[in-house]
């Protein structure tokens, strides 16, 4: 069984909705709504995202990357492969386009698609005093000064061993996944998916040779705040935000779960960076 998610509030998900269905049907295959994606065709569905992927054998995720980011939150450890449709502007975990439909429909049918496992981090805040919060992310955890004017100085190890301190406006620590999202905006490099890596990239750093810095995903990054009187905001995926103050730590290191992202044969990640970045090569 398919398992169907569409963005409610994009205007163009409803006929993206309506001609998936027309597509799987014609297949004969066996298909459920999420009860949001079903209301926005006049359908009915009780099913939430866990529900339905409690018994589906793929998720169609129709949206942008955020659409992607929320349903992998929803599902938690219940991971299902994802083969995402986008609706939005640029997106790169979302591989087919709504022309691309009945073409993706019918590798569905062959069974001839692509997964392509994508590492998920874990991130562990310990207050100095309060409960430890654990999150999962697939893009990136995001250490940020929130409203203030002021520069954060951040203090870093990696596997124990100190790397630096950042004065900065904040820190990313992405995944290859990651790494086209934030991090890229920030001036951080495009890892491949399969890299093994993450990479630790300051925002707006006071100083300039503090550059991104690609660490094995092998490895523990710590990071704490170094001045008094200061508090910041932990946020992964643009989700899940909690406040870090003086004496809490943040740890983060590889997740021992992935996430099976579909994409279509021949829709290699080199040559939808291409087209995403509209990279064309030189003319002379």
């Amino acid at each position: 069984m398919i398992g169907l998610i569409a963005h409610s509030e994009k205007a163009e998900g409803r006929a993206a909705v309506r001609l998936m269905i027309k597509a799987l049907k014609e297949c004969n295959i066996a298909f459920a709504l999420e009860a949001n994606t079903a209301a926005l065709v006049g359908r009915r569905s009780r099913l939430d995202v866990r529900a339905l992927a409690a018994d589906a054998e793929l998720l169609v995720v129709m949206g942008g990357d955020g659409t992607i980011l929320r349903v992998v939150h929803k599902l938690g450890a219940l991971l299902r492969p994802i083969l995402g449709v986008n609706i939005g502007s640029l997106g790169f975990l979302t591989c087919v386009g709504v022309a691309e439909i009945g073409r993706a429909v019918q590798s569905i049918v062959r069974r001839d698609y692509v997964v392509s496992p994508r590492a998920l981090l874990r991130a562990e805040l310990s207050p100095a005093v309060g409960r430890r919060a654990h999150l999962q992310g697939l893009n990136d955890v995001v250490i940020s000064r929130g409203e203030r004017s002021q520069l954060v100085k951040i203090a870093v190890r990696i596997d124990g061993t100190e790397l630096t301190d950042y004065n900065a406006d904040g820190l990313i620590i992405s995944t290859p996944t990651g790494s086209t999202a934030y991090s890229l905006s920030a001036g951080g490099p495009v890892l491949m998916p399969d890299s093994g890596a993450f990479v630790v990239t300051p925002i707006c750093p006071h100083v300039l040779t503090n550059r991104s810095t690609v660490v094995s995903d092998r490895s523990v990054i710590e990071a704490r705040l170094v001045v008094p009187e200061k508090e910041v905001f932990v946020t992964v995926d643009g989700r899940a935000t909690r406040a870090m103050r003086v004496g809490d730590v943040l740890r983060v290191f590889k997740s021992d779960r992935t996430l099976p992202l579909v994409t279509l044969p021949g829709r290699s990640f080199p040559k939808v960076l291409r087209q995403k970045l509209k990279w064309s090569g030189s003319n002379v």
